[in-house]
């Protein structure tokens, strides 16, 4: 065994002890909750979200809910809010303990598959060195952690995408609820009545909800807009707090944001619809490409051959 070999697994070990030693310290250390984290639980046991409490369809029961539980207390008690999670979380539906549950598990599984890959290699006659499964286990941890976050992401973008289709029409059928002679309230109360599917169902809880607490729908929504990271809800919160009291800006404001809106969605569908022609040209290229070689191998062969 050369010298270099030891050295690299010297560093390996004494980095993995390094990092067991710091998790067991922030494991055991006593939690001191920020002024800051302490407030958000009160505001949060006082005036429950009704994204959090209506729309979560994820139920956990066992010792899922227990470690989910506690893993998302001791974050918050460190001050970790994981905001933009939370708010692709509210998007689709699920709740930050079998978020963070999911992650776990898929670590373990991705710690454990590394080994279990080299283990197999020993058995058909393939020998590798002490370095390989430590190298895909860390490997295979990091990812299987990263992986919910990844299909989150792509889950959330794509239900906001649908979201966002969704207000462009809702404002438009709030203007034309207005222009019918009806408050800036009860037009945005017909217009959620109106529209069908799951962003207009949130929005009519949400609506629902303002009415139960005192609030004010615009302030609602705006509060929707926070929890689900959609620009266009606060867009229109703002622009409703400023001019509600006037029925004529009021209009002209929302039909010109639906039709920003539409024109918003035509341009990313024509850049994907580029995107995907591009795509299929690469394709073809490469197509062309292998039969070309496909055709010249015979006579490079023979070329080679002869000489």
């Amino acid at each position: 065994m050369t010298t270099g070999r030891l050295l690299l697994y010297g560093v390996l070990a004494g980095a993995l002890t390094g990092f067991g030693l710091l998790a067991v310290v922030l494991a055991l250390r006593p939690a001191r909750p920020t002024i800051s984290a302490t407030l958000a639980r009160l505001d949060a046991t006082r005036a429950p979200s009704p994204v959090s409490s209506a729309f979560i369809r994820e139920g956990l029961t066992g010792w899922r809910a227990s470690v989910g539980s506690a893993l998302a207390q001791a974050m918050a008690d460190r001050g970790i809010a994981l905001a933009s999670t939370r708010a692709d979380l509210n998007v689709v539906g699920r709740s930050v303990e079998g978020f963070l549950v999911s992650s776990i598990l898929f670590g373990v599984a991705g710690l454990v598959f590394g080994p279990l890959l080299v283990a197999l290699l020993y058995l058909v006659g393939l020998a590798a060195g002490a370095a390989l499964p430590l190298a895909l286990a860390l490997l295979g941890a990091v990812f299987g952690a990263l992986l919910p976050t990844l299909e989150l992401r792509s889950q959330a973008g794509k239900r906001r995408r649908d979201f966002r289709h969704a207000v462009g029409a809702f404002l438009d059928l709030v203007s034309m609820n207005l222009a019918g002679g009806r408050g800036v309230p009860e037009a945005l109360t017909m217009a959620a009545q109106i529209g069908g599917g799951w962003p207009f169902a949130r929005i009519r809880d949400t609506l629902a909800f303002a009415r139960l607490q005192g609030l004010t729908p615009w302030a609602a929504l705006g509060r929707l807009g926070e929890e689900l990271n959609v620009e266009e809800l606060r867009d229109l919160s703002a622009a409703l707090t400023l001019v509600a009291d006037d029925g004529a800006k009021i209009r002209a404001s929302l039909s010109a944001r639906a039709a920003t809106l539409r024109r918003r969605e035509l341009a990313e569908a024509e850049g994907k619809a580029g995107e995907r022609s591009q795509s299929m040209l690469i394709a073809q290229l490469v197509i062309c490409l292998g039969f070309l070689l496909f055709l010249a191998y015979p006579a490079v062969y023979n070329i080679f051959n002869l000489s």
